[in-house]
């Protein structure tokens, strides 16, 4: 039987959207895409009489202005535009204002088309596959391939079409809101948004998880009329920091509707007189998978419900009070006044002025995020009650974040008890069940107890499957072995838990070493980084020491850093390895001042050593953090988040903190001496496992304890008995194995390095390109183990690096050639070049091996070192386009050199005068203002961000006409993301 061919699937897509009720336009070209936009919003605004030509033109301006971003809320706006002066219905001869809407509010009130075939000119001709046109806009772009063809390469098209053609013209393909990929087995969708990668791309699936993959599946749900219209009305979400788009994945919006759809109900039951009882509920959904998102859109749509009169977003520290209130005005800027102090959420609760001499201007402050200690102190402190009395019978609906941390205590009662018309809802990646609750006979000690109903269930199952977060790769490191001298012979000893043992100076020193040997290859020469958690402060101040003493011995050049609390939780509190239940509290009254109850001797010690280490912190990065004032120590607590995130750390040590309500996307890697189980462990784990890029092939977990049954335990609570084989990465051996049958795979195509070059066509090539791109994948996880060898596999590390330099060829090959109109088939292909990252090469790891090379003694050395320079200039995408410079300057400058020494000073010389040499070339060749051209590369590296049209045209001595910007632009554009690539990467 034949492969269906991509014709047949566009065909059988078109008509199935017809018999889900959209209308078949038949849109070929630009002219034909304005003609039906015109039309199309003359019905939506209901207009008596058609748009002319210049009210038509105020439109297409107002719609061609801005990134995607800009346009995403122009989409969403209504935009004002003047009538012409005497048309039907204005007789008086003076142009007035008209308002055109390009949504309606109501779903069934727009219009709804598909077509297919558009073709675009913009860098080059483009024709896609099938539009879905809301209102006469293209909102929905969908690429095929055919059965049987990688679904990335739909991916890839996309990208290609954003660079080559979306923007063209009126930029009307920037409208689009969702792009949707198949292959007829697999569909996915996911946001305008052209930095992201294909991880972030979504499968759509039902309330219970279950996927809808296949395409007609996939276009009777997905792509029915409501459900697509409430999509991009309602949960496509713009963040304004970012200046992206994002939208939400299935399980958000169901946790997201479910608890709207409970809020309404409960309110109509109410307005009905009838009794109101148990209308709370929580969502599990799984560490890393998204709550912020899901908890912001949720108290979003409630603050639209007439009825409610405020939505209460609680946290329970500080620290996640800072972060959420930043997230959530990311989403929609200033929507969160966050509160600072217990008066000022009392003022937001009661609408009070914002100042004194201001009484008309109140906050009217519908979503308010807090910490659970705030809102204690409101609803119990004599001095605010009087004022809190009054909201007592409002509708007010409270979302906790982390409610398996915030809840187990006396305030929650609190809270039910002062607050007569609440509703709860929490949210939870760990819910507290009895086997893992800590029994309090006086208390409720379930997630259920407290809330009620699990209104959704997103596991860390589903979210593997999903790959919306990472698996764990587990290594147990560390036996201890018993003597039995009766029968003189080792007993191994499971589970041992002598304190002696494990303080063994000699047992830390073992564990800090391996750390040290072991940390680059873990974290991929440090792309990455890592948290080390241990069971106590005690036992964090020595290992901090170790590492501060080889450190100084010049065995590591780690950035190590620390933070914990030094009052409440002084105590070890990990013998029944829960994390603290508390959350390891961020009150700064408790941390700056000690309580006269604590042990004076050792709160002062783990204070002094804190002021230590924050003092080395200081010396590192040129702060001036300190224990000695509360904001200080507070801006310490989130400058060390913030430098995590930004891998300018590279192993934060902790006990309790950070291990729960912290994400950083480069974080890979936990290091492990602490008890833990169940939600803790789960909690802490999950710190690893957050999606990142190809090379963040999973997230480390390196045990020096044996927690192998409390993680099965974990597992099987928070997932199901199968969990462990779906969530842990197999063991070594296994992934041995695969890489050798990859291997067999690839030589079938190519058996050695020569007959790459013999390689017929593209179509070969494309499968080459593949099939080492999986052998770069399996070897990216098995460099992660500590036993990894060339010797295990049956490929030498020569040889592997010989196949890596064609492969590169191949992707020089395509982003050099611009030349020919047709595209080639390997532009659709990923490259994953970040796979090949490694060991940190960079153009001053070249220069001290060309220092070594001055220094040769024979030719035999000078030969052996020459080739070892080109191989890695030829081996990393970065140094790459540098080589033919690295060889000119060795040519050139080199043997003129008196001594080895004198190589950096040379080079950075040789090297400027190169790039003047290379700005000068460009501006003649190209016509342009060198100093433009100069500040153009400056914004470049300072913004990271490729230059948009107007930055190149501003670089011409004269703009070109409108029709030659098609071809020079691109070019331009291409020539100073070379001069950038070449001159300023990886220096």
């Amino acid at each position: 039987m034949a492969i269906q061919a991509e014709q047949v699937l566009e065909d059988n897509l078109v008509s199935q959207l017809k018999t889900l009720g959209y209308t078949v336009a038949q849109i070929t070209d630009e002219q034909s895409l304005l003609a039906n936009l015109k039309a199309q919003l003359e019905k939506l605004n209901c207009l008596k009489e058609p748009l002319t030509d210049n009210e038509f033109k105020q439109i297409l301006n107002a719609l061609s202005k801005g990134s995607v971003f800009e346009k995403a809320n122009t989409l969403r706006d209504r935009l004002q535009i003047n009538r012409d002066a005497f048309s039907e219905g204005n007789r008086d001869g003076n142009g007035s204002a008209m308002y055109i809407q390009f949504l309606a509010d109501k779903w069934d009130k727009n219009q709804f088309q598909v077509t297919r075939q558009v073709t675009v000119e913009g860098r080059f001709k483009n024709r896609y596959d099938v539009t879905i046109l809301v209102n006469g806009l293209p909102l929905v772009q969908i690429e095929l391939k055919r059965r049987g063809l990688e679904l990335k390469e739909a991916f890839n098209q996309i990208n290609r079409y954003q660079r080559h053609s979306y923007w063209a013209s009126y930029g009307l393909f920037q409208y689009v809101q969702t792009f949707v990929i198949s292959n007829g087995v697999n569909s996915k969708y996911y946001a305008n948004n052209k930095n992201q990668s294909f991880k972030q791309t979504f499968y759509w699936a039902d309330e219970d998880n279950k996927r809808y993959t296949e395409l007609t599946q996939f276009a009777d749900t997905f792509l029915q009329r409501e459900q697509l219209a409430t999509l991009i009305q309602k949960y496509v979400v713009l963040n304004e920091t970012d200046r992206i788009l994002m939208v939400m994945r299935p399980y958000q919006i169901y946790a997201t509707e479910n608890i709207v759809e409970r809020v309404i109900e409960r309110n109509e039951i109410a307005l009905s007189g009838q009794r109101v009882e148990n209308f709370n509920g929580y969502i599990w959904h799984t560490t890393g998978s998204g709550k912020t998102l899901t908890s912001f859109k949720t108290a979003q749509i409630l603050t639209g419900v007439s009825e409610v009169h405020k939505v209460v977003f609680v946290v329970d520290r500080k620290d996640l009070d800072y972060q959420t209130s930043k997230e959530f005005n990311s989403f929609a800027k200033g929507c969160v006044d966050s509160t600072d102090n217990t008066n000022l959420l009392v003022n937001q609760f009661t609408d009070a002025p914002i100042a004194a001499n201001k009484i008309n201007e109140h906050r009217n402050t519908k979503l308010i995020v807090t910490t659970i200690q705030k809102l204690n102190n409101a609803i119990s402190h004599k001095r605010y009650t009087s004022r809190m009395e009054r909201l007592k019978d409002k509708a007010i609906v409270f979302i906790f974040d982390e409610c398996h941390r915030s809840q187990f205590g006396d305030t929650h009662q609190r809270i039910v008890s002062f607050f007569n018309n609440h509703q709860l809802f929490g949210f939870t990646g760990t819910p507290i069940f009895a086997d893992n609750a800590i029994s309090k006979a006086s208390r409720k000690t379930t997630t259920k107890d407290l809330f009620d109903e699990c209104l959704h269930k997103y596991t860390i199952v589903d979210a593997i499957k999903d790959e919306n977060v990472l698996k764990f790769g587990i290594e147990y490191v560390g036996r201890y072995k018993q003597v039995d001298s009766a029968n003189e012979m080792d007993i191994d000893v499971e589970g041992i838990d002598t304190k002696e043992l494990l303080a063994s100076p000699a047992r830390l020193v073992k564990i800090t070493d391996y750390i040290i040997a072991n940390h680059n290859r873990k974290t991929h020469s440090k792309t990455f980084t890592g948290m080390f958690c241990v069971s106590s402060v005690e036992m964090l101040i020595k290992y901090y020491d170790l590492f501060q003493q080889k450190k100084q011995a010049g065995e590591h050049n780690l950035r190590i850093a620390t933070i914990f609390s030094y009052s409440a939780n002084e105590e070890d509190p990990d013998a029944n390895g829960f994390l603290d239940e508390a959350g390891e509290e961020f009150e700064l009254d408790k941390i700056a001042e000690p309580k006269a109850a604590y042990n004076s001797a050792v709160y002062s010690h783990s204070r002094d050593k804190l002021e230590q280490f924050i003092g080395d912190y200081n010396a590192m990065f040129e702060t001036s953090y300190t224990t000695k004032d509360s904001e200080a120590f507070y801006n310490y607590y989130n400058d060390i988040s913030k430098k995590v995130r930004e891998r300018k750390v590279d192993i934060l040590l902790v006990v309790n903190m950070f291990l729960t309500g912290f994400d950083s996307k480069p974080l890979n890697t936990l290091y492990v001496d602490k008890n833990l189980k169940h939600h803790g462990l789960i909690q802490a784990f999950s710190r690893t496992n957050r999606i990142l890029s190809e090379q963040k092939s999973q997230g480390n977990i390196i045990s020096f304890r044996n927690l192998k049954k409390a993680t099965d335990d974990a597992l099987t609570l928070f997932s199901n008995k199968n969990a462990k084989e779906t969530v842990i990465m197999p063991p070594y051996e296994d992934f041995v194995g695969l890489f050798n049958e990859a291997l067999d795979k690839m030589k079938t195509i190519a058996p050695d390095i020569e007959s790459v070059d013999d390689l017929r066509d593209e179509e070969q090539e494309l499968e080459f390109v593949k099939a080492f791109r999986e052998l770069m994948r399996l070897k990216n996880v098995l460099s992660t183990f500590a036993d990894f060898d060339f010797d295990d596999v049956a490929l030498d590390e020569q040889g592997f690096e010989n196949y890596k330099s064609k492969y590169l060829d191949l992707y020089d090959k395509v982003k050099t050639d611009n030349s020919k109109e047709k595209v080639s088939i390997l532009e659709e292909v990923d490259f994953e070049l970040e796979l090949i990252q490694r060991d940190e090469i960079n153009v001053r790891y070249i220069l001290q091996l060309l220092a070594q090379l001055k220094g040769a003694d024979n030719d035999k050395e000078y030969e052996y070192r020459y080739k070892t320079i080109m191989q890695l200039l030829g081996g990393s995408p970065d140094l790459r386009s540098k080589k033919e410079l690295i060889e000119q300057f060795i040519e050139e400058n080199l043997n003129n050199l008196d001594s080895s020494t004198e190589v950096m000073d040379e080079f950075d010389s040789f090297w400027e005068k190169e790039k003047l040499k290379m700005v000068d070339e460009i501006c003649r060749e190209e016509s342009l203002v060198s100093e433009r051209f100069k500040a153009l590369v400056d914004k470049m590296i300072y913004t990271n961000q490729e230059p948009l049209r107007e930055d190149i045209i501003a670089i011409m001595e004269k703009a070109p006409s409108v029709l030659k910007r098609k071809k020079i632009i691109p070019r331009l554009t291409e020539k100073a993301k070379a001069f950038v690539s070449t001159f300023y990467g990886g220096m």
